[in-house]
């Protein structure tokens, strides 16, 4: 079950602080009646009163507002799940995460910049299959090829280079792990999208990229971050130092991302405005060859509210119906006392 407005469902939290008022107003009176006299005679003086009456009425009347607060949040369940079959291409997005990304040559840093273009090209994609490969000095799937947006972008928001200890720029590992979890012997345009600054570059990539445009991928660089470089925070509020104490200045590695793309038969991007960088490897993807994708569509939420609107009105009706003393015209029915008096009659 999700919820449309989850916002209402604080107000719930209210309810517990009405609990608490009723039982120290039920308190205050308890103390006021006792100065009155002893608990028996003002029950003779008040006969009609019921504390079980007022206490019903109030859980009613709270069980009501419950039921109304959860309505307003819009409850919904899927109703339909649907198998679809559509022309599309797979892509594997790989994200550089290591600790250079962090540097801030482009705003508001190499990383965050790299989030919003991936976020940006989910959003983009309709019909393909995409997945999620994080690197730095390893590599490791974040999320296997779906059809599943949704999730792909739920997934990115957790990228951190905390993720990985290994630190480094391992791209040729980023791609034989990516090259793996494609579909096997499918006849449908492959890609792998890599994002990264090229730093501390561990070799090999060239190779990696070569094998993998042998296996029908394409290998596409996206590179991130200036020439002229930055200094890389330590995510304490400082800057990495050499062990020679001199501050390490982070540069996009410009001529290694080049020679990746070149050898994977893709096109090298430099990412200086995110946007123009989001057309242009979109242009490169529609080249590829589209091939059948089976898809599995979570759609057609149902709206439950109704069901907690009705209940909300049986509460109140039930609530209503209750009067706060005892009716006079039912205490004259004793149906105990009339069978005493006739077996008292035997």
């Amino acid at each position: 079950m999700r919820f449309e407005n989850p916002i209402f469902l604080w107000l719930l939290c209210a309810l517990p602080l009405l609990l608490l008022i009723r039982f120290y107003l039920w308190r205050h009176q308890q103390t006021l009646m006792r100065r009155l006299g002893e608990w028996s005679l003002l029950k003779k003086l008040i006969p009609d009163r019921s504390g079980r009456r007022q206490l019903t009425k109030f859980i009613l009347l709270l069980s009501a507002m419950a039921c109304l607060i959860i309505a307003l949040a819009r409850p919904q369940m899927g109703s339909k799940i649907s198998k679809d079959k559509r022309q599309g291409i797979e892509v594997m997005i790989c994200l550089d995460i290591s600790n250079s990304m962090r540097a801030t040559d482009v705003s508001p840093s190499r990383l965050e910049k790299s989030k919003l273009l991936v976020e940006n090209l989910v959003d983009h994609f309709q019909n393909d299959r995409i997945g999620l490969v994080v690197f730095a000095g390893d590599a490791f799937v974040q999320l296997p090829i779906t059809a599943d947006h949704v999730s792909a972008k739920m997934f990115l928001n957790s990228v951190d280079p905390s993720l990985i200890t290994t630190q480094g720029t391992d791209i040729a590992a980023a791609i034989k792990l990516s090259a793996n979890t494609f579909s096997q012997n499918k006849p449908i345009g492959k890609a792998i999208v890599l994002i990264t600054d090229g730093e501390d570059h561990e070799g090999g990539a060239a190779e990696a990229a070569r094998d993998a445009h042998k296996k029908g991928i394409n290998v596409y660089i996206l590179g991130v971050g200036t020439n002229t470089g930055a200094p890389v925070p330590d995510g304490a509020g400082g800057y990495l130092t050499s062990q020679e104490g001199q501050t390490v200045v982070s540069s996009l590695n410009e001529d290694m991302c080049k020679e990746v793309a070149q050898a994977g038969k893709g096109t090298y991007i430099h990412v200086t405005n995110t946007s123009a960088a989001q057309q242009s490897i979109n242009h490169e993807l529609t080249r590829l060859e589209q091939g059948e994708i089976d898809s599995v569509i979570y759609s057609e939420y149902d709206e439950q509210y109704q069901t907690f609107i009705i209940l909300a009105l049986i509460l109140l009706l039930t609530d209503a119906s209750i009067l706060n003393v005892k009716n006079p015209h039912l205490q004259r029915i004793n149906i105990l006392r009339r069978k005493k008096k006739a077996d008292n009659e035997k």
